[in-house]
Parts: structure tokens; sequence; C-alpha cells
């Protein structure tokens, strides 16, 4: 099984870190079954990110065909701004998500029954604004809900939402808790606890599912 964690220009470091960290331990536990790299739909290059410039190395290319994990981040960037000023706004940083090579590998990463896609914060609305969600659950950052809804996704107020092949996170360090939850859902709950106990670390909410009872209106 592979976690293809997606490079992009201006994303965002915690939502790569977090995940490829926790699923690096995961995959130490299992004997390295697991494998994890940083990928980018043009194939290996020095990716920046939207936070002062750190760059991060993606290794190998977006592959739709391989089984397991695809995870998209978010954006870091500023709020607002000018786009026509050259304004590398977040809006702006995940719409250009859907104009590049990425898209089109996502659509057949969704495609492939063998292939779960993820994604961290602001992911969500990458893959949304690309035409990718729509009817979907799925959860994003506070700040981004609305967005997501008008996008035709279905929003849902979960840190971790597991819509079957796909599972969405909330903000910027909920990708701690994704990753545990893949972790959890392929190895289950001794491994995911033992990455916990090695990352001094417990899960965070409950992740949804579109299964069990309906709460009754208040």
């Amino acid at each position: 099984m592979h976690a293809q964690i997606v490079l992009f220009d201006g994303f965002d470091p915690l939502d790569v870190i977090a995940p490829f960290e926790v699923l690096v331990a995961g995959s130490d536990a299992v004997d390295g079954e697991l494998g994890v790299e940083l990928v980018s739909a043009e194939g290996p290059r020095e990716v920046v990110s939207g936070s002062r410039g750190l760059t991060l190395r993606a290794t190998a290319p977006l592959d739709p065909t391989r089984p397991g994990y695809v995870i998209v981040p978010g954006a870091c960037g500023p709020l607002t701004g000018d786009p026509d000023e050259g304004d590398a706004t977040i809006p702006v940083l995940l719409a250009k998500f859907g104009e590049t090579a990425a898209a089109s590998l996502m659509r057949r990463a969704f495609d492939n029954p063998a292939v779960t896609v993820a994604t961290v914060c602001g992911g969500s609305l990458a893959l949304a604004m690309a035409g990718l969600l729509d009817g979907r659950h799925a959860t994003t950052h506070h700040l981004g809900i609305d967005v997501l809804e008008a996008t035709g996704a279905i929003p849902i107020a979960a840190r971790v939402v597991d819509d079957g092949d796909l599972i969405s996170a909330g903000g910027v360090t909920s990708g701690l808790d994704l990753a545990l939850h893949l972790l959890d859902r392929s190895y289950g709950p001794r491994i995911a606890l033992a990455v916990e106990a090695l990352f001094a670390y417990e899960r965070r909410g409950t992740v949804w599912t579109a299964t069990g009872r309906e709460a009754k209106a208040s």
C-alpha cells in the first residue's frame, strides 16, 4: 500500500508534514508495508510552500494507479488580496490547483477503486473547486465551509469526515487526526494507538460517517 502526499505551489507545510510523520511512524510499526512519498503532478521537483518560501522536494510523480491513499493538503497565504495585482491568496492558490495536471490525475484517482483520496484543511476546497466533490460529504477549515457548500459538496461539521473513498479533515492540525484514522482504517486500532503513544498525542473528535441513527432535532 502507498500513501502519496501531493505537493503543489503554495501548499501549507503542516498539512503535509503532520500526516507524513504519522504515516511514516505507522509504516515502521507495520514493518514497512506502507510506502509514504511526497509527489507532485509534474514529477520530481522542488515545490515552494506558501509559508515564507519553505521548500519541500517531491520525489515522484503523482500516480493515480497506485493502490492506497492520495492525500491533498491545503494552501498557505493571505486570505484576502487583489489577484489582479498578483496576490497569491489562499483562494487563488487552491483554484490554481484545478488548473494544473493535478486535477485530471485526481479525477483518475477517484475513478480507481483501489485508491482512497484524503484531504487536509483546504485540500478539500482545492478538489471541490476543481469540480471533484459534487454531492460528496466533506469538511475543511471552518473559514471555508461556505465555499465548500457553494461548490456542490455537502459540508459536515466534524474534524474528520469518512465518506468511503474520500476522507477529509478540518483545520491545519487535523492532519494528525486524519493520518491516525487512515492507520486505524488500514491496520487497526493497535497500530494507530502505538503511533499515538509515540507522538504523545490523542486523536480529537469523532470521525463522521454516514452510518447510525440521525440525532433528534433540538
